[in-house]
């Protein structure tokens, strides 16, 4: 089985089969980052580009820490000093980008549909980190390997996603690779915080929290993105805390063995009460470093390898 030259740009490129395959590459490497020397020689000679047209501390960080673990040379695209600043098209740059050697790039940007268009003007593989309210691929990828680690399938698991849905990628793509392995998926939050159709999201749909957490394994609260709404979803960020907040007694009415995830940044007192994000409940942090470990398989496996094996 291989995805060597697959563009992700969301989860639904990916058979299970496939998913697994990224799931098993990402154990071996997440062994790697616990050496005292993190690197291997798997892309020596690939040349990697970030473009970010949108802010961001953990996938951006993460995918560049995740290709030079394996090697490969890194370029990160600022716009902001950038020939776009001066006029020159976003193909023309793409096409110059390539005249370069570029193997494989990674994009964020607020349009959905960029990493697509970024296709139409490059034979490179494209990796999605997020475009707009569409998709979010790779932090699903994360969420799901970190909850595969730690109940040894997605299958028949209980995942319960508390917040902005209406605004979130991460729900769309998560909920995309959750129901293909399989999960069971509630969405909870405010009626106004829900997108158009959402019963089309083979979902159950809750309102109230206190329910939407009975029998969990995974209780996932999502950030309020507030850069994306124009207002009048909430009254006041206390209110949402005060029903929609996860706290302790909410972990406690899910499974003995359940966990708290969240793709961060975190609203903290807003999504989620610190002593919940900092207790032995909380996966925040294995999220991150499962980041590096799930995007150095990403990147391994499309783009083949160079026949130096991963060790």
């Amino acid at each position: 089985m291989s995805i060597a030259g697959k563009d992700i740009f969301d989860v639904d490129v990916l058979t299970p089969e496939e998913v697994i395959l990224i799931f098993e590459t990402a154990k071996e490497f997440k062994e790697v980052l616990k050496r005292p020397i993190k690197k291997v020689p798997a892309l020596r000679g690939k040349t990697v580009c970030t473009l970010f047209f949108e802010p961001s501390t953990r996938t951006r960080m993460s995918f560049e820490v995740a290709a030079k673990r394996l090697n490969a040379d890194v370029v990160n695209f600022s716009t902001s000093t950038s020939s776009l600043k001066k006029g020159e098209s976003f193909k023309d740059t793409i096409k110059t980008l390539d005249a370069m050697g570029i193997d494989l790039y990674v994009i964020r940007h607020k349009e959905p549909g960029s990493p697509m268009m970024l296709k139409k003007y490059t034979d490179a593989v494209v990796i999605n980190a997020g475009d707009g309210v569409r998709a979010h691929p790779t932090q699903a990828i994360l969420d799901g390997y970190t909850m595969w680690e730690k109940f040894g399938t997605l299958k028949d698991l209980n995942v319960t996603i508390v917040g902005d849905i209406l605004h979130s990628r991460v729900a769309r793509s998560d909920v995309k690779l959750l129901k293909m392995m399989g999960a069971n998926v509630t969405f909870c939050g405010p009626k106004t915080m829900m997108p158009l159709g959402v019963e089309n999201y083979g979902v159950k749909v809750s309102h109230n929290v206190k329910e939407a957490v009975k029998n969990a394994d995974v209780i996932m609260g999502l950030r309020m993105q507030l850069e994306r709404q124009s207002g009048g979803f909430f009254s006041t960020l206390d209110e949402y805390n005060e029903f929609y907040g996860i706290t302790t007694e909410m972990m406690e009415l899910a499974n003995p063995t359940a966990i708290f995830m969240h793709p961060g940044p975190m609203n903290r007192g807003v999504e989620v009460i610190t002593k919940v994000a900092d207790s032995k409940f909380s996966k925040v942090e294995e999220q991150v470093t499962n980041g590096v470990a799930t995007r150095m398989a990403l990147l391994y496996l499309t783009l083949g390898g160079n026949g130096d094996g991963k060790n």
